[in-house]
């Protein structure tokens, strides 16, 4: 069943108008295309998401280089702190748990996701990253600066703590109303599970 599912997938991949590019080719990367294409791109226009990453655009605008590195050695600070203030602020927002919510109706399949607004910094998660700014790692460059419908296949790495083979897919997220890129998000892909 989940076979004829991912080959249906796959032929709806290759009918939208995706601008795909991947680090590296391999037999993960077009079932990983076939699952953003057949379960991911619906709910990246949900509400939830449009408005969580537009509201923190707002918030964003004007912060520096400077700024952005303030925020991100805070964030760093606080992974190994007891006290986590920023950190539990972002996982306790809707959108993390509207993103916590997809990833345990993946059933295994999503290892971890989180979204980035237009400067590469985390709106929501559904676990917490080792970093807050996004914006220097292909992730969000091959994404977010590609335009819309980018979607960027990572390689395959093996999670040290649960010797699990992930891939992440990145994809751009585009404002239904305007057209416009407006964020990107990350998912972690068990690829053993594909």
């Amino acid at each position: 069943m989940f076979a004829r599912t991912l080959m249906a997938a796959a032929a709806l991949a290759v009918s939208l108008p995706f601008t795909m590019a991947s680090a590296a080719e391999g037999p993960h990367v077009e079932p990983i295309k076939a699952y953003v294409a057949s379960k991911i791109q619906a709910w990246l226009k949900d509400p939830a998401v449009i408005e969580a990453i537009k509201a923190q655009n707002d918030k964003t605008a004007a912060l520096s280089s400077a700024d952005i590195d303030k925020l991100d050695k805070q964030w760093r600070a606080e992974v190994d702190a007891d006290a986590k203030p920023m950190i539990k602020g972002v996982l306790g927002n809707p959108l993390s748990a509207f993103l916590t919510k997809k990833k345990e109706e993946a059933g295994g399949l999503i290892t971890e996701m989180f979204v980035m607004d237009a400067k590469g910094l985390n709106v929501g998660q559904s676990d917490t990253t080792s970093d807050y700014w996004q914006g220097d790692e292909a992730k969000w460059k091959k994404t977010f600066q590609a335009g819309p419908n980018a979607v960027f296949v990572d390689e395959i790495e093996k999670d040290e703590s649960t010797q699990m083979l992930q891939s992440q897919v990145s994809v751009s997220i585009t404002d239904p109303a305007t057209g416009k890129v407006i964020g990107a998000i990350t998912i972690g892909i068990n690829v053993d599970a594909l």
